[in-house]
């Protein structure tokens, strides 16, 4: 089986960090969101995947490959023109088996076997406040009727979440190519949601299932709510001579802690080194250094250094920040 995983966008919303690191590498519960993904389809089954890449896409390619056995193509989205055009760009490493298409900006935790074994194509799903910023699906006897990107009225609070199981890969590239011929782009991107709508009207039946463990990592705030909801699954056990730990927290086994209080909901990424500090609710990443500073509600970014007091901070990757 095959799984298809978008991770072209820039993630303007998680700046600084994403200058200079892709958003699927950002360290969240001690792995890289990508990590997460892989992890989760390699353990449902999967022994083929398609990464599309685009902003800083070498770096993701080191990560898989030197992490990784699956086998895995990596094709390259240079233009951001949606959803759909990503697909499209990988269709000639699939054919007419069914494909699993997962978005990489979201961590999901959900048993996918059973839709696996459904013989329609099916969509993940999740009931939400506000739908308007998602694509959404009404339905009719448990079957699609239509799908709308981001309606500016939603008929229906049913959001896609980012999980697409398409037993019809052949009509899907074809209905694609018609949002090509046609020119019809919504919020002036190709959508993966226009795709589909245009599948449901050449007769394909589609379903969905509901989604409710679905981790949005688009953002510095859901981003630790993430890491939140990841630490308390993994629960690991964390001792260390002279260090208060408050559960849940991980800690890398390469990191260094000296005289601090840790947790809880805190993420110490390898070689990170903190002394003299309080850190909750925060993500600390590689090699980045945190001295006699109190933070909450903070993302440390790769090889930055932190010295001093502080509440929150945001800060990227090899920068300094310091407190007198």
């Amino acid at each position: 089986m095959r799984a298809i995983i978008p991770v072209a966008g820039f993630g303007s919303r998680l700046r600084p960090h994403t200058f200079t690191v892709p958003k699927v590498l950002l360290n969240v519960a001690g792995k890289p969101i990508i990590g997460h993904i892989l992890d989760k389809i390699i353990e449902d089954g999967f022994d083929e995947a398609t990464i599309i890449v685009g902003h800083l896409g070498d770096k993701i390619r080191e990560y898989v490959q030197s992490h990784y056995r699956i086998h895995v193509d990596f094709v390259e989205q240079t233009e951001a023109k949606g959803l759909a055009h990503a697909i499209y760009l990988a269709k000639d490493t699939f054919s007419t088996e069914p494909i699993l298409i997962i978005l990489g900006d979201t961590i999901f935790d959900v048993n996918l076997k059973p839709v696996l074994g459904e013989k329609y194509t099916s969509i993940g799903v999740k009931e939400v406040t506000d739908p308007r910023r998602f694509g959404v699906v009404e339905l009719h006897d448990n079957f699609a009727k239509h799908l709308i990107e981001k309606p500016e009225n939603p008929t229906s609070n049913l959001a896609i979440v980012g999980l697409y199981w398409i037993r019809n890969p052949k009509l899907l590239v074809e209905s694609i190519a018609e949002l090509f011929k046609s020119d019809q782009r919504t919020k002036g991107e190709y959508q993966l949601t226009d795709a589909l709508e245009l599948m449901l009207q050449h007769g394909e039946k589609i379903k969905t299932f509901l989604v409710d463990g679905w981790y949005d990592c688009g953002k510095p705030e859901t981003l630790l709510s993430t890491n939140q909801h990841l630490l308390e699954k993994q629960q690991e056990n964390v001792v260390i001579k002279n260090v208060v730990i408050i559960p849940p927290v991980y800690v890398a086994k390469t990191a260094t802690i000296i005289h601090s209080v840790i947790g809880p909901y805190a993420t110490i990424a390898d070689r990170a080194t903190v002394t003299d500090s309080i850190i909750r609710n925060s993500i600390v990443s590689e090699d980045a250094q945190v001295h006699k500073a109190v933070l909450e509600d903070s993302l440390v970014g790769v090889n930055a250094l932190v010295e001093g007091t502080f509440n929150r901070i945001n800060i990227g990757d090899s920068s300094e920040i310091e407190f007198h």
